[in-house]
């Protein structure tokens, strides 16, 4: 029995199929200007990855802010519920959860059955998401992809005092000008960021082990920055972005049952 999962965000939309407890196939595209039809090319192209096709699919469970847009759709699920079930898929001992996406992060607390026990999300401001990232990138003059890897290379313990992403943006402009070193700058802005995500975890309440999902998991930099103040090595899998996508395909597939 195949099921599927769809997870529309922002940014991305993706999409997961699971059988025989599994992942068959997954895949990831550009949400743009219609979430529906992003969703259809994610699913369709999972689907194909797959060697099957649409009728092979028992259920399909949505989640994500489009979710209620999505194609093919039986039923719907809460970002934190699919993002609990997916993280234990790949880590059974998780208990604390931090998912950074596009344009927010959360934080979840849950129980060995996948159950959310608790949950924290960011403030509406861009600073410390996806998107901020993205604005330093273009900034600097960096691509998304090498931000991780440059800050690594900081010689400079530069701090960013500006929590708001408009001021924040203005304060690297001025580093810049004084001539600071990218890498430094970036090394303080990754600091910064994982500052805030490790304040709102530790509001929270932090319970180990400590996986970290969304795209933002896929950033050295950030993913060693809050490593170092939770104290903990962060379990990341190969693909968190597709973590949600993969957790909704499980909640398909036990209410198939």
């Amino acid at each position: 029995m195949l099921t599927a999962g769809i997870d529309i965000g922002s940014l991305t939309t993706k999409a997961a199929i699971v059988g025989s407890g599994k992942v068959i196939a997954h895949e990831m595209v550009l949400t743009g200007d219609s979430s529906h039809e992003a969703a259809a090319r994610a699913v369709e192209a999972a689907i194909r990855l797959a060697g099957a096709e649409t009728g092979d699919i028992a259920k399909i469970v949505s989640t994500g802010a489009g979710k209620s847009e999505t194609p093919y759709a039986d039923e719907q699920a809460t970002e934190l519920l699919c993002d609990a079930r997916g993280t234990l898929f790949y880590y059974p001992s998780a208990r604390t959860i931090i998912d950074m996406g596009a344009e927010n992060v959360r934080v979840i607390r849950c129980g060995a059955t996948g159950r959310v026990l608790d949950f924290g999300l960011n403030d509406k401001c861009a600073s410390g998401t996806g998107i901020f990232l993205d604005t330093m990138a273009k900034a600097l003059e960096v691509t998304v992809e090498n931000l991780g890897p440059i800050s690594l290379q900081a010689n400079e313990d530069i701090t960013i005092t500006a929590t708001c992403a408009v001021f924040a943006e203005s304060e690297v402009v001025g580093l810049i000008a004084r001539g600071t070193d990218k890498a430094s700058i970036l090394g303080g802005i990754h600091k910064s960021i994982a500052s805030r995500i490790y304040g709102l975890a530790n509001r929270l309440g932090i319970n180990r082990d400590v996986a970290f999902i969304g795209g933002g998991a896929k950033n050295i930099g950030l993913s060693t920055s809050l490593a170092g103040l939770i104290n903990q090595e962060l379990l990341i899998p190969e693909h968190p972005q597709i973590v949600g996508a993969v957790g909704a395909a499980l909640i398909a597939e036990e209410r198939n049952r």
